[in-house]
């Protein structure tokens, strides 16, 4: 088990909202709400997956912990040390410290480039591995498992699979200790998802590196990852062990699993489908923002904005009816008219 003493990443209070554009004079401007008061943090050697459908939040929320785009409020610190003041000098350190792998491996790439150039970039602009660096290009190589020839080789004569290696091995070459992932396999095929997937679980345990990966695949954040965030409209809905998955305490977690058909489990679970659509970042719901797609809901849940509340060991769940969650067996079972009133479930394994 990691030490919690040992953060590498605090993200406190986290808040961005941007403005929508006006595309008629007549039309009003509207302010989204990308990402609303996110906290967590990330242990050193740590894999942490933040999940949830598109325009939760998961992009936004990974720009500002590169430093892309500052957050309205809140605070992000990297290394005990806070983003917003790193600048000069100090910036650059930060950028060599924290990496990113992009979600695109044909247009993250320079295509003029070969890719012994695209790896030596990031030496040349921080003035690394001096006399080396062609030996430097040939170890990344090797780590991502290509040969020695493709540092002489362009992007266009690889592999959807091979450049998102390529990606990775550019993202390693300044040895960074933290990583952001977003979405790294979610352009490649079933096969070769699981071949990077495999390829960034060995690297964290090869090189020690805490990594963020952003991603819509359940079943892969599961596989990798020692915590996951579940993310929902701008909010955290649970944060939980990726061992606790199959018990999940907020009912949108359980749906994310419902609709997650990859995901096997030894016992039977209930599924709990979710009807509509999430609702617009520019007018979310008041109090908890999943209560017009929860089938649980009550007056109470669009009172007041849950909080995040310790449910377990390094598990935490922002719902105010926890207990049906984890008591699904008997609470959300079939055979219970009123409850099948509401909800449309099956018994079965996922």
């Amino acid at each position: 088990m990691l030490s919690p003493d040992q953060t590498i990443l605090s993200v406190d209070a986290l808040n961005r909202t941007f403005t929508t554009s006006k595309l008629l004079p007549w039309q009003k401007s509207h302010r989204v709400h990308a990402v609303s008061d996110v906290s967590f943090s990330v242990r050193r050697g740590e894999i942490v997956g933040v999940v949830g459908e598109s325009g939760s939040g998961k992009t936004t929320l990974g720009r500002m912990i590169l430093k892309l785009t500052n957050p309205d409020s809140g605070r992000v610190a990297f290394q005990g040390q806070d983003i917003a003041d790193v600048k000069g000098h100090d910036l650059t350190t930060f950028r060599r410290r924290m990496q990113v792998v992009f979600q695109d491996p044909y247009s993250s790439l320079n295509p003029r480039q070969q890719i012994s150039q695209i790896l030596t970039e990031p030496l040349v602009i921080h003035g690394l591995a001096r006399g080396r660096r062609s030996e430097r290009v040939l170890e990344l190589l090797s780590l991502v498992d290509l040969p020695p020839s493709a540092a002489n080789r362009y992007p266009h004569e690889f592999s959807g699979g091979q450049r998102q290696r390529i990606g990775i091995a550019r993202a390693l070459a300044l040895e960074p200790d933290f990583i952001v992932a977003d979405e790294p396999v979610s352009a490649l095929d079933v096969s070769i998802q699981a071949q990077i997937t495999a390829l960034l679980e060995r690297l964290q345990r090869q090189l020690g590196l805490s990594m963020l990966i952003i991603a819509h695949d359940l079943a892969l954040v599961q596989h990798i990852s020692h915590r996951i965030i579940v993310m929902y409209l701008g909010k955290v809905m649970e944060i939980l062990p990726s061992d606790d998955l199959t018990t999940p305490h907020h009912p949108y977690t359980l749906a994310l699993l419902s609709a997650a058909p990859r995901i096997r489990t030894q016992n039977r679970m209930t599924k709990l489908m979710l009807k509509g659509d999430i609702p617009s970042p520019a007018n979310p719901p008041s109090g908890c923002v999943f209560r017009t797609r929860c089938p649980f809901s009550i007056d109470a849940c669009g009172a007041a904005v849950p909080q995040l509340r310790t449910v377990g060991r390094d598990h935490l769940s922002a719902c105010i009816r926890t207990d049906l969650v984890r008591d699904k067996s008997s609470a959300w079972a079939p055979g219970n008219a009123a409850q099948e009133n509401r909800i449309n479930m099956e018994k079965g394994p996922l």
